[in-house]
């Protein structure tokens, strides 16, 4: 109807269809179940670990150790539940005392210097491998079981060589203080228990304060080389010298023995001649001693003629020479 009062007629507008609005419950279920996702995702990332050869893990539960697990794939409940605590226990782990290799071999002298038992000043630098051999105790019975090592491994070195004379520590007694020092960190570490082993103990170095008793040192170090090459020069004579003697020794041993039984054999026959001549003596006194007389003439003057009265009290001498009745042989006719 318009002003004037007339009636038109006009066609209706089709109602339109309501657009629908997006739901905030339903967003806020898709956001949480992304949120969930992400969570247990990131729980199930988190409940395996891994623990390399050369490590083991100590296992707590709500803060208390539960157990002690080797190399391999393992798995732990989330959410700070259980813990893993990994500790490299087969690896050789090292301390130096008076030096530091990691930095350009720096002397630490509060460490190296050292005074020993007859009251001479030396600086001593250690090397110490160690390793950790009980992880739990390692991880818990101490706040600085490293810490602790070390003080206990600077110890024993300073009461070991406070004990020592300078010479030893300076020249050839280094083996037994290393051994001293082994002996002694092995023993109260086994009774602290702090998780840790020693493998080794090792001098790196040992040299007097100043140059010029550093010198002085060499000097006796180097008179001790001699000495010792002099001796094994010594020996080295002795050895081939020995062997020489010990064949002549020998030698003159087996001359002596053949001597011996040449006199021996000699004198067996002089007495089986003169047993045998006995025998004929006593037969014939007169006779053997007559040969016995004229053989001795015949050897006292051996350029003499020599003639035998064959007369018996007649005023008739017949005389013989000698030498007719022997032949030049000797024997008789």
């Amino acid at each position: 109807m318009d002003e004037k009062g007339t009636y038109h007629w006009a066609p209706e507008t089709p109602p339109q269809p309501k657009k629908k609005k997006p739901s905030f419950q339903r967003v806020g279920k898709t956001i949480l179940a992304v949120i969930l996702a992400l969570i247990v995702v990131s729980m199930a990332g988190t409940c395996w670990y891994t623990v390399d050869d050369k490590e083991q893990a100590v296992v707590t539960t709500f803060g208390k150790v539960t157990d002690v697990v080797d190399a391999g794939i393992h798995f732990k409940l989330p959410l700070g539940i259980q813990q893993a605590h990994k500790v490299s226990t087969n690896v050789y782990q090292k301390i130096e005392l008076g030096y530091s290799s990691g930095n350009g071999d720096v002397f630490n002298e509060s460490e190296s210097t050292m005074i020993t038992g007859d009251y001479n000043i030396v600086n001593v630098d250690f090397f110490v491998e160690y390793k950790i051999s009980d992880p739990v105790q390692y991880l818990y019975s101490s706040n600085d079981p490293e810490n602790i090592l070390r003080n206990l491994v600077q110890s024993q070195v300073r009461n070991v060589v406070g004990s020592s004379t300078v010479d030893s520590v300076l020249t050839d007694g280094k083996e037994n203080i290393q051994m001293q020092v082994r002996t002694l960190v092995t023993d109260i570490l086994s009774q602290y228990d702090i998780g840790l082993s020693l493998v080794d103990v090792k001098i790196q170095d040992a040299e007097p304060p100043t140059q010029e008793v550093i010198e002085a040192f060499k000097n006796v170090e180097t008179a001790k080389q001699q000495a010792e090459t002099v001796i094994n020069d010594a020996k080295a004579y002795k050895n081939a010298q020995l062997p020489q003697a010990q064949a002549k020794a020998d030698k003159l041993i087996q001359n002596a023995q053949y001597l011996k039984e040449k006199r021996i054999n000699e004198a067996t026959e002089q007495v089986a001649m003169f047993n045998a001549m006995y025998q004929e003596y006593a037969l014939n006194p007169q006779v053997t001693k007559s040969r016995m007389y004229y053989e001795a003439i015949s050897q006292i003057m051996p350029g003499v003629k020599l003639y035998i009265n064959t007369s018996s009290g007649s005023d008739v001498q017949m005389l013989l020479p000698l030498e007719d009745l022997v032949s030049e042989g000797g024997t008789a006719k």
